[in-house]
């Protein structure tokens, strides 16, 4: 597939600047494994240093032997790999780049024809780095898992023996061991224990689940505070997080597919320019025409049939949108998905971290009845209690009494039980915070009104804490996923701009999923889904005939963003694995950024056909001066070269902020 870089090397022209690739740690040492990239690189610095001798009028002998080493350099592999995409008979944009180097080097002009192979060679290095790092990122999320798990020889536990063993080697059935804080090597179910694991890689749900005997639990996920005796119900091969691997490997290598829509009548139309040229010089010269004013003519037709402005009406506009968008906090990755994005017409979303902000938030306090503490005294004694703890539910509510600036009293005494809560003297008080589950058995009092709270809290879409002081019940805490502020204005553009609501997609479960869905104006909800579950609902969109962009943040949503026409990831607390996978990245993490780049690359589109419209007027014209009349050589070059002028400028409008405000400011949908 020809490049964005390439297909403007294809006129000669000098190509705008490609996205800035996402930062990494020693990317750049990564990529110099790659053979692209050394070639690449030696075929610039030997372009650069002939250029230095050219204009330091130093020997031409030196001058002509540093762009020749140049041509080898950057163009023996694409060269050779056209040659063989030759033998299949396909005419390949490869070795047509190098032909044009090689011609423009036998006619003088070797400055211009190393330009062309220092583009086509850097364009092509690039590519390789940017397939690389998702490959990379594949083998990362892989890396999740850990690679030794503790085996033990019976499921009672009772006398068992322990062996550390590779998870690779673990077979169904067999019985490990996850202490706290580890994370666990396979899919399974709980034998015994109590613990809260952190699945928000797997489900994206924002808080740790409470698992006990019988619940299932994923390979790549956090063990928190108890340890786990688990049963493998799955080999590592086809654990949950190595289908997400799988499924993202596969959608990625079918979307890498995608052209422009340029490129797919590239082929046809280069092999037919090509059969132009050579019989506008053979077949006069079979009827005795003189072999100087025939050539004339066939390199006038080549240079005016040349597509030169068909490239640069489609690559401006693209190209000036994807500035644009990066300047407003959305990084485009390539102008294909530029072009993609703008065919939307369906927005899948997942939820936690991207509707909301993925972080639990204490947005209720419910004093019961008859309780001898004012709303702060409770706060702070509960937040005094959880201080010590590293449960996310426990910052959430030390993150409230700070957030109100209330102090913290000092604990005199805490004990932390896995999947029951903690328990803390202070001030003389016995202070118990935990799931109902389990404080309601042993409390006194008031469990009626506590079971009322809990049941309303829950209903909200709210996680509930039960407090107790010295035994009694005092409150019930609602924690909540905070939902972003610009969400409901984003979801509402969104459905102004493709006539229907998006959908929402996410591995938590129906009811909290329900409850965002109906704050934000949302209607349709697929709740409880695991990630190869939203690709089958994003497969279910485009079989029913939509145009799906899918918005996410997380590891579990990396394999759906592959899977749709468009990806874009919120890039605050986007994974490594999800932000290679996108197609595009909201830097700023705004939601109203989504709707507006859509829109951007619809006004982009429109401007692509109108440039087409106007290349198309202009070769159509010289075409048929130069094959019925005399068109001379000045003047088709001189018309070649304005159209492409105009349909660049055309596209460069696009560069202008308010280009950016009329995509913020649309007013419906576009077909």
């Amino acid at each position: 597939m020809t490049t964005d870089t390439e297909a403007a090397a294809v006129c000669g022209e000098t190509p705008l600047p490609a996205p800035t690739m996402p930062p990494g740690h020693g990317w750049w040492r990564s990529a110099w494994t790659l053979p692209e990239v050394r070639w690449a690189t030696a075929a610039t610095v030997l372009f650069l240093a002939g250029l230095v001798v050219d204009l330091a009028g130093g020997p031409t002998w030196v001058y002509w032997s540093l762009l020749l080493a140049c041509y080898a350099a950057g163009g023996w592999e694409p060269g050779w790999a056209g040659l063989q995409e030759l033998r299949n008979k396909r005419l390949d944009v490869d070795l047509l780049m190098v032909a044009a180097a090689i011609g423009a080097a036998s006619i003088g002009q070797v400055l211009d024809g190393g330009l062309l192979i220092v583009i086509f060679a850097t364009s092509g290095a690039l590519e390789a780095v940017a397939t690389k790092r998702t490959e990379d990122s594949v083998r990362g999320l892989l890396d999740l898992a850990p690679d030794t798990a503790t085996r033990i020889a019976t499921a009672d536990g009772a006398g068992a023996l322990e062996e550390t063993v590779r998870v690779a080697d673990l077979a169904i059935g067999d019985v490990v061991l996850v202490r706290p804080g580890e994370r666990i090597g396979a899919d399974g179910s709980v034998l015994d224990g109590a613990s809260e694991v952190d699945q928000a890689t797997i489900t994206g749900e924002p808080l740790p689940v409470d698992k006990a005997s019988g619940d299932e639990v994923f390979a790549g996920t956090l063990n928190g505070t108890g340890a786990l005796r688990i049963r493998i119900d799955r080999p590592a091969a086809e654990s949950v997080v190595a289908r997400i691997a799988g499924l993202v490997d596969e959608a990625a290598r079918t979307k890498a597919r995608t052209q422009l829509f340029i490129e797919k009548i590239e082929q046809r139309y280069s092999i037919g320019m090509v059969a132009a040229t050579v019989a506008l010089f053979v077949i006069p010269l079979l009827f005795g025409q003189p072999v100087t004013p025939t050539l004339l003519r066939a390199m006038t037709f080549m240079i005016v049939a040349s597509p030169c402005a068909v490239v640069l009406a489609t690559m401006p506009p693209l190209l000036a949108a994807i500035a644009n968008a990066g300047r407003h906090g959305v990084l485009v990755k390539s102008a294909v998905a530029m072009e993609q994005l703008g065919a939307t017409t369906q927005v899948a979303i997942d939820k936690t971290g991207t509707l909301t902000r993925g972080t639990p938030h204490l947005a209720e306090i419910r004093l019961l009845d008859d309780v001898a503490f004012t709303r702060d005294e409770l706060l702070v004694l509960a937040a005094s209690a959880e201080h010590p703890s590293e449960h996310p539910l426990a910052a959430a509510v030390v993150s409230a009494a700070r957030t109100a600036g209330l102090p913290l009293a000092p604990v005199e005494e805490f004990t932390a039980t896995a999947g029951l809560g903690v328990t803390a003297t202070i001030d003389g008080r016995q202070v118990q915070i935990g799931a109902p589950a389990t404080l309601l058995a042993g409390s006194a009092g008031r469990d009626q009104a506590a079971r009322s709270a809990i049941a309303e809290l829950q209903q909200a879409g709210a996680t509930a804490v039960v407090v107790l002081v010295d035994g009694d019940l005092a409150a019930v805490l609602g924690i909540v996923d905070q939902l972003r502020p610009e969400a409901t204005a984003a979801v509402q553009q969104l459905a102004q701009l493709t006539g229907k609501a998006p959908v929402l997609l996410t591995g938590d479960n129906a009811s909290t999923a329900g409850q965002v869905a109906a704050a934000v104006g949302i209607t349709s909800v697929r709740a409880d889904l695991l990630p190869d579950g939203k690709v089958a609902e994003v497969r279910e969109l485009q079989t029913a005939g939509e145009r799906v962009t899918v918005v996410g943040d997380g590891i579990n949503d990396a394999p759906a963003l592959a899977a749709a026409h468009a990806g874009i990831a919120m890039g605050g607390a986007g994974s490594d694995l999800t932000l290679q996978t996108a197609d595009a990245v909201v830097v700023r993490d705004d939601l109203t950024t989504i709707p507006a780049v859509i829109a951007l690359s619809r006004r982009a589109r429109r401007v692509v056909t109108a440039n087409l419209i106007i290349a198309a007027g202009f070769i159509t014209a010289l075409v048929t001066w130069d094959l019925v009349g005399h068109l001379p050589l000045p003047l088709g070059v001189a018309g070649h070269e304005g159209s492409t002028v105009i349909v660049g400028l055309n596209g460069l409008r696009l560069l202008r902020n308010t280009a950016w405000h009329r995509a913020t400011n649309q007013d419906g949908p576009r077909p």
